[in-house]
């Protein structure tokens, strides 16, 4: 579901990385390298968000170069930090996720908000939310519609403990269907979600 090739990326003289090769289907997968590395420039360029000096990524079968449209349509993107329009509502936010995949806000949509703790939090706007609760939404929203892909930076930034917790169950469930593919340091949240754990230097190979 997701596959990448000769993924390569420069700022000026220094090479971020290059040659960057990788096939999954679904499952979770937790890339795990130092500080610096280009986790997140990879992560980015996996969601369309930055462009990769060479290569191409296929999300759900679509190239990201050739059908970008098609790709982003099979996509869950998760920054670091989640802020979508700093007046929006989180409410507002979950409907317009879901109309733009088609999909619709039902029960279980709702009873993830309500296990994350966001029903206070519904109707603030994003500017009024703390990092963590912004973060929180975005996850609610990555059920949503059939998107194939889920690209997460730093996911576990943020969350207290019951989050974590919830957020474990959320990408097991995700995993059965679709790739999560997100960083993390937190080798405990790792491990609880089942990832295959990967580094730079595995991309480096082809596979």
């Amino acid at each position: 579901m997701l596959r990448f090739e000769k993924l390569s990326k420069r700022y000026d003289e220094r090479i971020v990385f290059q040659g960057l090769h990788y096939d999954t289907v679904a499952g979770c997968v937790a890339l795990n390298d130092e500080s610096g590395s280009g986790k997140s420039t990879l992560l980015g360029i996996l969601a369309g968000t930055i462009e990769a000096d060479t290569g191409d990524v296929w999300l759900g079968g679509q190239s990201l170069r050739s059908a970008p449209l098609a790709a982003q349509a099979l996509l869950t993107y998760m920054p670091e930090d989640c802020m979508t329009y700093p007046d929006q509502t989180g409410r507002a936010y979950l409907h317009d996720v879901a109309s733009a995949r088609k999909a619709s806000v039902g029960h279980e949509t709702m009873e993830l908000v309500e296990r994350f703790g966001l029903t206070p939090h519904l109707d603030k706007r994003f500017e009024q939310m703390s990092f963590g609760t912004r973060k929180k939404f975005f996850l609610t929203s990555a059920g949503l519609g059939d998107t194939r892909v889920l690209i997460a930076d730093e996911p576990v930034g943020g969350l207290d403990a019951p989050a974590r917790a919830v957020l474990v169950d959320l990408f097991r469930t995700l995993a059965q269907t679709r790739t999560v593919f997100f960083c993390s340091y937190d080798a405990a949240f790792n491990d609880a979600c089942g990832a295959s754990g990967l580094t730079f230097a595995d991309l480096a190979t082809p596979t």
